[in-house]
């Protein structure tokens, strides 16, 4: 009989963190049972099992730890033994795609959630004196989803099982889409965003249990939420930017199943962030964002199961398995609790204050959360559409980009003007004369917008068949030129109200501004990302592509580039065999650059994958794709894409990752005494309440 001290040690952390779970859970359950009603200061002994119930908490974590070390140390040193290591490595495997291999199967990735969710209750628990109750009762929650990922790891998806037979003296290899750099760390910003919502969650059914008074939990979850939505802002662009690199198809977002169960509780948690500002400043809308977490929380769930269980066909759905039932019977329970929890409390989510007019800033954030929630429907129908119908017909009908083109781009410019007008807009209600001062220039913007871009041939009437995506990009450059006036107007104001109370210059007013109020005005930052991300959506309108081919010295022109075959090249490593053509590429006459579109063939894998040759500039991308030989003429075949205006996503998420962070710097106020006494002064001056 063999000996896997590894596996086996790895097998014993997964079993003893479901034990120290289960206590977590059960324990601390009887713990806050046995509090509820009691005076603060007097628990009759259930504080100490209380206590042990954190602790167990915390060691779960230390236990998973060990548990994806061991993982992590059999791709490491080739134990084959293990079936996940051989199914996932190969010897000759790059390093960090070694490490990566521990998410790229379904037992490693229910590994990295299960681990992920222990490290974010590892601090919930270090830090629960912040609010002791409240934390408890969090942690007591996040026990029961841990519980559940434990279950799956030791009895339905066990990252340890022993491959039958003799040790194979080398692995299958990982998948060849995988072996990419930004798949060492897409896939780990997307589970930190997707398990760190189980904070919120926990945090708002744990207030809603114990009819927690005040929008306290709120303030406590805030940092936890922003910084979420931030891991999940940043994974989906990664996997789009993956997208755009490896799949060779010339653009970032298919509207894919995967894709879209990422962008689902994206939708959900950016309309929570919004509306949960009207519960802070008004008391409004605790019932819908109660929902709006509950929600969010059980999408990452359908997304986790999404992903990894295989139900829907997609090219990111990279396991398959029977572990569904588990996933459908846990988001069942879920509902169960949070539906039973609601009717049983709902009394205590009474709204404080109504809407007193439409035009006013809390319309403005209902308008935001219907048209967000409008747009996760929409994708959600178009997701399970497939299932659902060869459920009820028995064929399998998919839901292609059309479809979801044609409602969430209404919906998006829809979203690209609340963007603009909202901040505008002041609580309760906004005056006549305040509409006057605050949208003329936005106005005024627009219609110098429309006219050039008319000027320069942006006309849909002239555009055939694509008049619909020249209209989108007209209405969308035009918007985005109001937005962005807005929101360099709402800066401008607020500073020469600064500069004119405290004679600093403008800049440093700015900066002045800026710090007394970060949580708002890196809310304007995150909103000019959203724009510029918006405008270069836009820019898709006017993609060209050509594809021919291309023997020695040939020449394929596209746009202002002319590309001209110098010779195609064959190479090998341990890992992969190569084919690349060598293209120069010339703007007019002049040499810019050489480009090596690849197609490379995994020899453990037997499977192949492109490589794109990208010339990447703040007006185009030149995308080129060597797509093999044509077996009829054996000629080589090049295809060549000229996409405008697509760095400019990726500098919209890089500015929306800045004004995150931003708006998670404390305010000035809260250091200087003076500054605190200042701002309620200067806020009424710069936002007119």
């Amino acid at each position: 009989m063999r000996l896997h001290p590894m596996p086996e040690f790895g097998s014993f952390t997964l079993l003893l963190a479901l034990a120290l779970s289960a206590y977590t859970l059960v324990m601390g359950g009887i713990a806050l049972w046995r509090t509820r009603g009691m005076a603060a200061g007097v628990d009759g002994g259930a504080g100490r099992l209380g206590e042990t119930a954190r602790r167990a908490g915390i060691s779960s974590f230390v236990a998973l730890s060990c548990a994806a070390f061991a993982l992590v140390w059999g791709s490491f040193t080739n134990d084959y033994s293990v079936s996940y290591i051989l199914h996932h490595t190969n010897r000759d495997l790059n390093t960090a795609y070694k490490f990566s291999a521990l998410w790229s199967g379904q037992e490693g990735s229910l590994l990295l959630w299960a681990w992920l969710l222990s490290a974010y209750g590892f601090v919930l628990r270090i830090r629960h004196k912040v609010d002791v109750r409240l934390s408890a009762f969090a942690s007591t929650i996040l026990a029961g989803i841990q519980v559940f990922f434990l279950l799956l790891l030791n009895f339905a998806a066990p990252p340890f099982a022993i491959q039958p037979g003799p040790v194979a003296t080398d692995g299958f290899g990982l998948n060849p889409l995988l072996q990419y750099p930004e798949m060492v760390i897409h896939p780990p910003m997307l589970y930190l965003g997707y398990v760190g919502f189980s904070v919120p969650f926990a945090f708002a059914l744990g207030a809603l249990m114990m009819r927690y008074p005040g929008e306290k939990w709120i303030h406590i979850t805030r940092r936890w939420t922003m910084v979420t939505w931030l891991f999940l802002t940043c994974g989906i662009f990664l996997g789009a930017h993956w997208a755009y690199s490896v799949l060779g198809w010339g653009g970032y977002w298919g509207w894919d199943p995967v894709e879209n169960a990422s962008l689902m509780p994206w939708l959900t948690g950016t309309a929570f962030l919004h509306s949960v500002m009207m519960q802070e400043k008004r008391g409004m809308m605790k019932s819908w964002n109660v929902w709006l977490i509950f929600s969010t929380f059980m999408l990452t769930i359908l997304g986790t199961l999404l992903t990894r269980s295989g139900i829907v066909s997609s090219v990111h759905a990279f396991a398959q398995s029977s572990i569904g039932d588990w996933f459908y019977g846990f988001i069942l329970i879920v509902f169960a609790v949070c539906l039973f929890t609601f009717f049983k409390q709902r009394d205590h989510l009474k709204s404080e204050n109504r809407l007193e007019s439409l035009v006013s800033r809390e319309s403005s954030f209902l308008f935001n959360n219907l048209i967000l929630l409008a747009a996760c429907f929409t994708v959600l129908w178009g997701t399970l559409f497939p299932v659902l119908s060869e459920y009820v017909q028995g064929t399998k009908v998919t839901m292609g980009a059309p479809f979801y083109n044609r409602v969430n781009l209404p919906i998006g410019l829809f979203l690209l003007f609340l963007t603009g007008i909202g901040p505008l807009l002041a609580w309760r209600s906004t005056s006549l004369r305040s509409i006057r001062r605050n949208f003329i220039l936005p106005s005024i913007a627009m219609g110098v917008a429309l006219v050039v871009l008319l000027g320069v041939g942006v006309r849909p009437w002239q555009a055939g068949d694509d008049w619909q995506a020249t209209l989108f990009s007209l209405v969308t450059f035009t918007l985005a030129a109001g937005v962005i006036t807005a929101i360099a107007a709402e800066f401008l104001r607020g500073a020469n109200v600064v500069a004119t109370q405290t004679g600093k210059n403008l800049v440093a007013s700015t900066v002045l501004l800026v710090r007394r109020n970060t949580r708002r005005y890196g809310g304007y930052v995150v909103h000019f990302g959203i724009v510029v991300m918006f405008i270069g959506i836009a820019g898709g309108a006017f993609n060209q592509s050509h594809e021919q081919e291309m023997g020695f010295g040939d020449t394929l022109k596209l746009g202002p580039y002319r590309l001209v075959c110098k010779s195609y090249t064959q190479d090998s490593n341990k890992n992969y065999d190569t084919e690349y053509a060598l293209m120069d590429v010339f703007r007019g006459s002049k040499k810019i650059t050489q480009l090596a579109p690849e197609k490379r063939f995994y020899i453990a894998s037997q499977t192949s994958s492109t490589m794109v040759a990208l010339h990447s500039t703040l007006a185009s991308d030149l995308y080129v794709i060597y797509e093999g030989q044509n077996p009829d003429t054996d000629r080589p075949i090049i295809k060549v894409f000229l996409n405008p205006l697509m760095n400019w996503i990726w500098i919209g998420v890089l500015i929306v990752v800045a004004g995150t962070f931003l708006a998670l710097v404390p305010n000035l106020a809260r250091t200087s005494a003076r500054a605190a006494a200042e701002t309620p002064v200067i806020e009424a001056e710069v936002h007119h309440v």
